[in-house]
């Protein structure tokens, strides 16, 4: 190490087996402490290492600590999603970062999570909380386009013109840059190394899906649930990832220190002077402010029960139906830990359960519902994502009443989501029918929810 910078040599590209395929990553740096970098799509870790300033910005990130940097699906060396114009879900991304981190060798992470990577560094917070000691988020948003209820937001036209202008430079012309880079974008050879990293990083008609896709995520919900010391750095004049963005997240997480530097460049790597920005990295990670143990953490909660039980029991009779019992106790164990969930309660016609994200929790209530209904039993099913508390007894929290109170909105049958449930699903080839908005019972404000619709 030289001036609190990692001189070591370029790092061996490894493998991290995940769910549905390898992530690739590297490990570098020095210290105690673990730091998984978590970056946007147009990621190349072994073509990064070509460009002086990208080398100059993670040596001084591997003289804090040991750094581990990966592809996310999709891009660079990690396996290419199954189909170029689709993508996945943040659920499945948070996934890929926790097999990284297990590969690399590490428990407790900082999570530094740069622009569209924030996204994921995010929920991997506030889903996992005891992985991740602290939360750095630069040049991020936790929504992008502009809402009723978030006036800060793009103009969804102008994202699609973002879009459809992104689509014409991705790896050829580089004009984007004077969006995220305008120091650099009258560099030539800056210009020419970033069109061919571009073309490294993901494909054209990938590269067009993912832009869009990043602009349907909402993590607005997660943001009250993390508990770990946060940063929130951004740049006050930048035009894309902008401050605004980076104000509200900090406004919605609490204890969340905010840092707004001059300048306008919010390229990953933080092409042109990036130096201020670890500067306030490495304040926050030296300092001595400790996490705070808490037992809070965003889950998605599950309630199924079966419909009309007490005139079904009745007709079978005491001996069938504790049988029938029997059988969906069994069944719903499996499929819940079929979806990496966690059986809260099995009470006799009805389950609580949770899961760490929201499409798995979505996929195993149908699976319920399907195997169910073979054995003649239907049920219903509600799903809400949000803040719970563990205890000796189970789960508490808002969360359980309204998943509760969701489900007794489904009626006859199905599965019934609330919107942040559906919002999180995006990237998913998940359907749903919108069935208005409800008032439910003990909760305020109305509520919009959805059926799953049926393959």
């Amino acid at each position: 190490m030289v001036d609190g910078r990692w001189t070591g040599p370029r790092p061996q590209t490894r493998y991290a087996e995940a769910n549905r395929g390898y992530i690739g990553y590297q490990v570098f740096g020095e210290g105690d402490r673990d730091i998984v970098f978590v970056n946007n799509a147009i990621s190349n870790i072994d073509a990064i290492w070509d460009e002086p300033s990208a080398v100059r910005f993670l040596d001084r990130l591997g003289g804090m600590g040991r750094v581990i940097l990966y592809d996310m699906r999709g891009s660079g060396v990690s396996d290419p999603v199954s189909d170029r114009t689709t993508w996945h879900t943040v659920e499945e991304n948070v996934d890929d970062i926790v097999a990284v981190i297990d590969a690399a060798g590490a428990d407790r992470v900082v999570a530094y999570g740069d622009t569209e990577g924030g996204l994921f560094a995010t929920m991997l917070a506030a889903s996992h909380p005891s992985r991740v000691e602290r939360l750095i988020l630069v040049n991020t948003f936790a929504y992008l386009l502009r809402q009723d209820d978030y006036p800060i937001g793009i103009p969804p036209a102008t994202a699609q013109a973002l879009s459809d202008e992104y689509t014409k430079q991705h790896g050829t012309t580089g004009d984007m840059l004077s969006i995220t880079a305008p120091s650099m974008v009258d560099d030539i050879r800056f210009k020419t190394w970033w069109t061919r990293y571009q073309r490294l990083s993901v494909p054209l008609g990938l590269a067009k899906t993912t832009f869009e896709w990043f602009g349907l995520v909402d993590v607005r919900a997660a943001l009250p649930l993390i508990s770990a010391p946060t940063l929130v750095v951004t740049r006050e004049d930048a035009r894309f990832h902008r401050a605004s963005f980076g104000r509200y997240i900090a406004d919605h997480i609490d204890g969340a220190e905010y840092r707004e530097l001059p300048g306008s460049d919010t390229l990953p790597f933080h092409a042109g002077d990036f130096e201020p920005v670890l500067d306030q990295v490495e304040r926050f990670l030296t300092g001595s402010r400790s996490a705070p143990h808490t037992d809070r953490m965003l889950a998605t909660v599950v309630f199924t029960d079966i419909v009309d039980s007490t005139a079904r029991a009745a007709a079978m009779g005491d001996a069938r139906w504790r049988d029938l019992l029997a059988a969906h106790d069994n069944l719903v164990r499996a499929e819940v830990e079929r979806f990496r969930g966690s059986v809260i309660e099995v009470n006799g016609d009805s389950s609580l359960s949770t899961f760490d994200g929201p499409a798995r929790a979505i996929a195993c209530a149908s699976a319920i519902e399907t195997e169910l209904a073979k054995i003649g039993v239907p049920i219903r099913a509600g799903i809400h994502t949000g803040e719970v508390e563990r205890t000796d007894a189970g789960i508490r929290g808002l969360a359980v009443h309204i998943a509760s109170r969701v489900m007794s909105a489904a009626g006859e049958g199905g599965v019934v989501t609330s919107r942040t449930v559906k919002d999180l699903a995006v990237g998913s080839d998940l359907r749903f029918d919108e069935l208005g908005a409800f008032d439910l019972k003990g909760v305020p404000g109305r509520w919009e929810l959805f059926r799953l619709r049926r393959p």
